[in-house]
């Protein structure tokens, strides 16, 4: 009987262990992190206005397939310009494959959704972006509160003269 519990303990020690493990690798997949390889990254740059809500380890896309994460996200200026700049880490396959006419955009999935770039490869000439180089063509992020701004105030101001053409209309 004593032989039987031994073995019995052991395999669920074996099973907690793995379950654990399990519950690890789990985690690391949906936070985005994973364990560093020592292969060649394609850092590529772009400068924004407005990022919204992007964020480092924002995954980034070309024809909605993930082909690498954000990086690093800094402030810049040019004289009185203040610029964001996101720098991107991408799969070392696209390295001489980017055109120098390439664009990428903020996107958000969903409404609510988080955040992501979109890159839209073109290549008009043999014109590539090196390893370290820059994206210039960029469309910042579309900031709900901004849009809903602008049609409230488009609202309010056609309202407005809407309602003074109305009551001149009754004087007469």
């Amino acid at each position: 009987m004593k032989q039987r519990t031994g073995w019995l303990e052991c395999s669920v020690g074996l099973f907690v262990l793995a379950a654990f493990a399990g519950l690890i690798y789990l985690g690391l997949q949906v936070s985005g992190l994973t364990p560093t390889s020592n292969k060649q990254d394609y850092t590529v740059a772009a400068s924004f206005h407005d990022i919204g809500s992007l964020r480092p380890r924002a995954r980034v896309t070309i024809a909605g397939m993930t082909i690498g994460h954000v990086s690093d996200i800094s402030l810049v200026s040019d004289n009185d310009d203040f610029r964001t700049r996101v720098t991107m880490k991408l799969d070392n396959s696209l390295i001489g494959k980017l055109g120098t006419d390439s664009s990428v955009m903020i996107q958000t999935q969903g409404l609510l959704g988080d955040q992501y770039l979109a890159i839209q490869p073109i290549r008009l000439d043999d014109a590539t972006i090196p390893n370290g180089g820059e994206i210039k063509d960029v469309q910042d992020a579309i900031v709900l509160e901004k849009l809903i701004q602008q049609v409230v105030s488009s609202l309010t101001s056609g309202a407005s003269k809407g309602g003074s053409a109305a009551t001149g209309n009754a004087q007469q």
